[in-house]
């Protein structure tokens, strides 16, 4: 026999050699050379079917099975009805599991070669990998890959499934439908297993991520009876276990064509920095947009997509940037305008919808969709700073007044608020940073934790807390976010094995007067 390029487990022990055969998704012709050839040379056959006994993976083989054969029919106690086992259904299964594996145990000790037939691959949802778990480590193991129902739904459809640098999901249907829709919305190409019974909630999901009208469905891929058509047509009481929902590739697919009063705006918030901090919503609307607009900076932190046109601006062009986007919704684009951390806070949403109210504009969808803002990423960092009220100001004076933040400063500082600071500084404005230190010392102690958060979630981020006498405004730039506690903020250093961090919180609980 030639050495397979399969996986192998070799075990230095006398006994059998176990083989986990994959058969790929039903056509007996896409059975690979490697397959057959275990097969021929077995002595024992197992294969899994219901309480039927009919066996799928077995009808796949049949052709090449020998009257000498030994087969091991593993029946299913349960399949989707309840049991009375005292473990419930995964008790039954997993009595079921070591009773299987000790039967072809068995067969191991005496000398016997064992072939597991697993339609699709073995280790992809297949029912080998229990047997494979519970003798592997004791018997010498090969596990002959095959062509998995995924391949055979992209390949019957004809469709590429995923393309460049795209990202395929691979979801069991059997997950809650809330879960579903947030792993549709974020990915860019997806595959649901597992339908049947699952299919309605199924569609749900894929209606409630807006990915409904790109997806497709497969039945049965390569075997008698296939069937392949657009998910949104398809009758639930019609679809079997045996049926996968496709999102194919987006490269190369149809974007929204420019129809006039069709097109949408999304106002989408990044987080502080990369991918990382992105929700699933937004992921999901990012990929589904034919045009982004928003400042440079913040585009480049979202991936280049075909066919997706991108609309980069300076910093201080708001109203012109969401006019931009509104017009392009307009001739019928779907259009994401890209804003750091959340769009509601110093941000990009109330440029577009103050634009957006215009009557010209009566018409446009407009959406904003949250993100992680500077003060919660930076709290985080430190510890839970924002633990308790408080009150969140931006110490740029370029709309408006420095008078009003200092009222705004004093009235807090007073009200014994902690304050998030957004915008406390920049190569224009070297100044405003001591004045707000300076006024909040007239009510607060010298000895009031403040933490500088800079370049938070990206490669130079910085996380220090100082005293509030001690806050130097030649360390604050436009990259930083300043937390400055309260009268009850605590500022500890924990250590243990060697570390030394300062935590920051604010207790949730404050004392009566």
């Amino acid at each position: 026999m030639s050495t397979p390029s399969t996986s192998v487990t070799d075990i230095s022990r006398s006994g059998g050699r176990l083989y986990g055969v994959g058969l790929g998704p039903g056509d007996p012709n896409l059975m690979t050379l490697r397959a057959v050839q275990v097969i021929g040379e077995a002595d024992v056959i197992a294969y899994h079917s219901a309480r039927h006994g009919r066996s799928i993976a077995r009808s796949i083989a049949a052709a090449h099975l020998r009257p000498d054969h030994i087969e091991e029919p593993l029946v299913y106690p349960v399949t989707t009805e309840t049991t009375d086992h005292p473990g419930g259904y995964r008790g039954a299964l997993e009595e079921f599991y070591e009773k299987a594996a000790a039967r072809l145990a068995e067969h191991l000790d005496a000398g016997r070669t064992v072939a597991v037939l697993a339609e699709g691959d073995p280790m992809f949802y297949g029912s080998y990998m229990h047997m494979h778990k519970r003798l592997a480590d004791r018997y010498a193991t090969e596990v002959v890959p095959g062509v998995t129902s995924v391949s055979a739904a992209a390949a019957r459809l004809g469709t590429p499934l995923v393309e460049g640098e795209e990202i395929l999901t691979i979801l069991p249907g059997t997950l809650p439908a809330e879960e579903l829709t947030a792993r549709l919305a974020a990915t860019d190409t997806a595959v649901v297993m597992k339908l049947g019974r699952t299919f309605p909630a199924v569609r749900g999901a894929f209606e409630a991520s807006g990915r409904l009208a790109e997806a497709r469905y497969v039945e049965r891929a390569t075997m008698a009876g296939e069937r392949t058509g657009d998910l949104a047509d398809i009758d639930p009481a019609s679809v079997p276990y045996f049926s996968v929902a496709v999102l194919p590739s987006r490269v190369d697919a149809v974007r929204p064509s420019g129809r006039a009063g069709s097109g949408e705006v999304v106002v989408v918030g990044t987080g502080p920095a990369g991918p990382l901090w992105l929700t699933p919503e937004t992921r999901g609307a990012l990929a589904a947009a034919d045009a982004l607009v928003g400042y440079t900076t913040y585009l480049d932190r979202v991936p280049v997509r075909p066919g997706q046109a991108r609309h980069g601006s300076d910093n201080k062009v708001e109203s012109e940037r969401a006019e931009f986007a509104l017009d392009l919704a307009r001739r019928g684009h779907r259009v994401a305008v890209v804003s750091g951390g959340d769009p509601g806070v110093f941000a990009m949403a109330t440029a577009v919808l103050e634009v957006a109210t215009q009557e010209e504009y009566a018409d446009i969808s407009v959406r904003v969709l949250p993100g992680v803002t500077a003060a919660n990423a930076a709290a985080a960092r430190a510890g839970a700073p924002l633990g308790h009220d408080y009150a969140t100001i931006s110490l740029s004076d370029r709309l408006k007044p420095w008078g009003v933040i200092a009222e705004r400063l004093t009235a807090a500082a007073s009200a014994d608020l902690v304050l998030a600071l957004y915008n406390p500084g920049s190569k224009s404005r070297t100044w405003q940073v001591a004045k707000a230190r300076d006024l909040l010392l007239e009510h607060r102690s010298p000895d009031t934790p403040v933490v500088l958060a800079r370049d938070v979630g990206g490669p130079t981020e910085s996380v220090r807390t100082v005293r509030l006498a001690d806050v130097d405004p030649a360390e604050v730039d436009m990259r930083t976010l300043l937390i400055v506690g309260s009268s009850q903020t605590r500022w500890v250093r924990r250590g243990g094995s060697g570390a030394d961090r300062s935590i920051v919180w604010t207790p949730r609980r404050y004392p009566e007067a």
